[in-house]
């Protein structure tokens, strides 16, 4: 497989809460990241099916199919295994990095997120050679 780092970076932000979204999406966006975004689980089969992320900010509390169960689907899947997912949410106990690692997910952001780092902190987990040539 050819890595080409002369493209953006795929990031699909699955996520029920729109403020959330919008905020995501304009500071990835400004930082040079190709970003889509999906309202839920069924939503976000269909954008990967359609055009496949490099990486999935996944909100784990969503009605109808929850982030942890696209989860388990994704990295279940040959097709999609390679993805990076990322626990994105504001609900994490003790515990729960656990069980989001054991649903498949290669990382955990929480919300509120800091404008001030996520471009970066997104950028870290990407997989290596992906959008890292800039502009």
């Amino acid at each position: 497989m050819t890595v080409d780092t002369h493209r953006a970076a795929r990031i699909l932000i699955v996520d029920d809460n729109a403020m959330n979204v919008e905020l995501t999406s304009y500071v990835l966006s400004a930082d040079g990241l190709e970003v889509d975004a999906a309202e839920d689980g069924l939503a976000a089969l269909d954008r990967v099916q359609a055009n496949p992320p490099d990486l999935i900010l996944l909100d784990i509390q969503m009605p109808g199919l929850d982030g942890l169960t696209l989860a388990r689907r994704l990295k279940s899947d040959p097709a999609t295994r390679h993805i990076v997912l990322v626990a994105f949410t504001a609900y994490a106990m003790k515990g729960d990095d656990a069980r989001m690692r054991a649903a498949g997910c290669d990382g955990y952001l929480s919300k509120p997120i800091d404008v001030t780092k996520l471009a970066a902190q997104v950028r870290e987990m990407l997989p290596p050679g992906i959008g890292t040539a800039i502009g």
